[in-house]
């Protein structure tokens, strides 16, 4: 899609989730940039995880609503489709999220169409850049088909990224059996791989209430703004700048920049709105992002974290796209659900990457190597212990057979392995990335720690939303024939979905 040659940011004061003011900032948001929705119009908003437990985490339904009702009165009836889709995070059905968010009760009021990204077919989108990680990516059919796309995030700080705003949600353009290859310290080039899929003509991003320090369970920080824009790049610089960040420090921004997505010069954008951009700094002034390693992380606790260089020599020192900083949110939802988490949690030592130096673990101690890179050589318990390396070229995983992980089989595997350790000095978690819920289960088990998946308050809504995702699957491997017989589906010169 055309980057805007002349890309403008509109900041707008918001104070509160009003629908109907919502819906007049962006109807009016669209007449100055001089958008019209039409045809397929999708909207993604930001849903990784929703619920009591993570009340600061996703976009709000209210913006949604004011989003969905501004679009039908600027595009009308040139609108063939307005739906709503996402895929949320840490292996739980999109299904909750959208439940728990409040979402379906606001597409249940709109008539709105509400797509669960895992649930959908997924389309093989060809990338030809010289510095692409793939030769191919993976998303889900209603993306690769949308004609006029709306990006809906959240402002909020991240433990990986330093920041996720529009460019950093499209990690939910995914499902998850492909959203976590190359979900590793090459992060940053995967999301902006994942910029050649499609660009939104539209952006704006519910910084009412922004969030802090974390991802999954952010501080909540009283900015009370709404931004919009027409170019991804320069709205995340703009974003940027509110918060104090060189936007080229964001290294998924000064890639997408390189690839020609757009600038992050802020000369070359217009800002204009009922805020001025140091006015917004003014209501940012003190808003802490992320990107704290893990040994720092976990100081002052009962868990000691180690952590060595990432298997491919020419990248950086540390992995922060993958398992270092997945334990640091897999502690912080503990911490939520489990008031007493840092209490129960035993001595713990936690080892990450090609480390070299030694583990100060006393006996009776946990130790944990974490993670198909993690390699150390010494001895544990009186005992010499060599962990080797199970690392895999990303050039031997191939996309076409990827695997939805599936959260119960890692339940009954994790709790294994974890019994099956304490006959061993240690214990080892492989993936690339072991992912948040898989080590939100280890530590559960390690510590004697309540179970958030098994909350009695939602399992029975889980193992719904379960059971309705994988079925939607089996239906899907049942149209598969169909969509190769018949040669219907065209978008962007596709062939038909993989829907495996």
């Amino acid at each position: 899609m055309k980057i805007p040659a002349e890309p403008k940011v509109i900041i707008r004061s918001c104070r509160d989730y009003d629908p109907e003011k919502l819906r007049a900032i962006f109807r009016e948001g669209m007449q100055e940039l001089g958008l019209r929705p039409f045809g397929r119009t999708l909207i993604k908003p930001n849903l990784v995880a929703a619920g009591p437990m993570f009340p600061h985490a996703f976009t709000r339904p209210e913006v949604g609503e004011g989003m969905i009702r501004a679009l039908r009165d600027v595009g009308g009836a040139a609108m063939t489709e307005l739906a709503v889709g996402e895929r949320c995070g840490i292996t739980v059905p999109t299904r909750l999220s959208f439940k728990g968010s409040g979402w379906d009760d606001v597409i249940e009021k709109t008539g709105v169409r509400r797509y669960c990204f895992e649930e959908e077919p997924q389309v093989e989108i060809p990338l030809s850049h010289p510095k692409r990680l793939r030769d191919y990516l993976f998303t889900p059919e209603p993306v690769a088909r949308a004609d006029f796309f709306v990006n809906l995030p959240k402002f909020k700080a991240h433990p990986w990224t330093t920041v996720t705003f529009g460019t950093k949600a499209y990690i939910g353009i995914q499902d998850d059996r492909h959203r976590l290859i190359d979900h590793d310290h090459k992060l940053n080039e995967k999301i902006a791989d994942l910029q050649f899929i499609i660009q939104p003509q539209f952006i704006a991003i519910d910084a009412i209430t922004a969030g802090e320090g974390r991802m999954l369970t952010p501080t909540p920080f009283d900015l009370g703004l709404i931004i919009m824009g027409n170019s991804q790049l320069a709205f995340d610089a703009v974003c940027c700048a509110i918060i104090g960040v060189d936007p080229r420090t964001v290294d998924h921004l000064r890639l997408a920049e390189e690839y020609g997505f757009g600038t992050l010069d802020l000369k070359g954008v217009k800002i204009t709105g009922d805020v001025t951009l140091a006015e917004a700094q003014v209501r940012a002034k003190g808003f802490k992002v992320g990107l704290i390693r893990v040994e720092k992380y976990f100081e002052g606790t009962n868990i000691t974290a180690y952590a060595g260089p990432p298997p491919e020599p020419e990248h950086s020192d540390y992995c922060w796209g993958g398992c270092p900083g997945a334990i640091e949110e897999a502690i912080e939802i503990l911490r939520v659900y489990d008031k007493e988490t840092d209490r129960k949690m035993p001595r713990t030592h936690v080892v990450f990457g090609n480390y070299q130096g030694p583990i100060d673990a006393a006996p009776g101690e946990n130790v944990v190597f974490i993670g198909d890179c993690a390699t150390w050589k010494g001895e544990l318990a009186g005992k010499p212990v060599q962990i080797r390396s199970t690392y895999k070229d990303r050039s031997t995983l191939d996309p076409h057979h990827a695997k939805h992980d599936d959260i119960f089989v890692k339940l009954a595997t994790t709790t294994r392995k974890v019994a099956a350790a304490k006959l061993s000095p240690y214990l080892r978690l492989e993936g690339c990335p072991v992912s948040v819920a898989e080590q939100v289960l280890a530590l559960v088990t390690l510590g004697g720690l309540k179970n958030p998946y098994m909350d009695p308050s939602q399992v029975v809504d889980f193992t719904r939303g379960y059971l309705g995702w994988r079925s939607r699957v089996v239906l899907n491997r049942l149209q598969r024939k169909r969509y190769q017989e018949n040669g219907s589906f065209q978008s962007r010169g596709q062939a038909a979905p993989d829907v495996r």
